[in-house]
């Protein structure tokens, strides 16, 4: 071999070390791995917990803003109650008043009211307590209602309590 050869063999075999320095081994590559888990697993801890927060503060808002839409029908009971007179149409004209001011309150809030005489029965809408035979009256039709239904958009939260013919 002339002295050509070695130093070109050299200059091969410490590109092949720098190369080999430059390429991290598995040890670091297992490391790096390690803490890029342990980052994803904080993060999503992280993330679970906002999530949870902002979950209950959007449920305290929700219900804050209810409470706030039937604070006037509170202030309204308690300004009868404390009426000192015992006239009875006054008293049942606050009550109206009263409900009429509660029921715009639900109609804010999405809640509407179903369940009258004269309505087809719907038994995903209402709860069927007495039946009658009238010949006057149509096929599963309502003819007395107990209880109003209520709803909000699809969703039932109370089933009208009622009488049905035929």
């Amino acid at each position: 071999m002339s002295k050509k050869e070695k130093p070109e063999e050299t200059k091969e075999v410490q590109e092949q070390e720098v190369e080999t320095a430059k390429e991290p081994t598995l040890e670091e590559q297992l490391s790096d791995t390690k803490e890029q888990l342990l980052r994803t697993a904080a993060e999503y801890a992280n993330f679970r917990a906002r999530s949870a927060k902002e979950k209950e503060q959007t449920y305290n808002n929700a219900k804050g803003s209810v409470v706030t839409e039937l604070l006037p029908v509170i202030d309204n009971l308690e300004r009868a109650l404390a009426g000192e007179g015992n006239d009875y149409d006054a008293l049942k004209q606050g009550v109206q008043m009263t409900m009429d001011g509660l029921m715009a309150s639900l109609t804010k809030l999405g809640v509407e009211q179903f369940g009258e005489a004269g309505d087809t029965f719907d038994p995903n809408f209402h709860n069927a307590v007495m039946h009658v035979e009238d010949d006057t009256l149509g096929e599963n039709v309502i003819c007395d209602v107990f209880q109003k239904g209520y709803k909000i958009g699809d969703r039932v939260i109370r089933a009208a309590m009622v009488k049905t013919a035929n």
